[in-house]
């Protein structure tokens, strides 16, 4: 990836966030500022926790993907803890939630980007 690409998906993941703050699944974030440094921190969490946390692409197939799920849950809340100004308050139930939201919402958000392209 390069720089561009790591921003444009920063700034949509920041979008995403902020999208997901005013849903009704118990996720709050207090401003576009704070979802862009959750972003940023889910972002670096992902990257350096998912290859430990899921090891295996055996694991993701036995799993049907639900690790992948469960993984992104507990990042979200890594992230959450993390940052203030990001609160989950209905706790791991929130961080699964915003988790499937975030895969929702982020891919939404790509297919209008790549549509708009030229």
């Amino acid at each position: 990836m390069n720089i561009t690409q790591i921003l444009i998906a920063w700034l949509v993941t920041s979008v995403s966030f902020f999208i997901i703050s005013k849903l009704p699944i118990g996720v709050e974030i207090d401003n576009f500022k704070k979802a862009m440094i959750s972003a940023a921190v889910f972002g670096l969490l992902n990257a350096v926790l998912s290859p430990i946390l899921f090891a295996t692409k055996l694991v993701s197939w036995l799993t049907l993907g639900v690790l992948g799920v469960v993984v992104n849950a507990i990042v979200f809340g890594l992230a959450a803890w993390l940052v203030e100004g990001f609160r989950l308050n209905w706790g791991i139930w929130s961080a699964l939630l915003g988790a499937i939201a975030l895969g929702f919402i982020n891919s939404l958000l790509y297919q209008i980007l790549a549509s708009v392209r030229l």
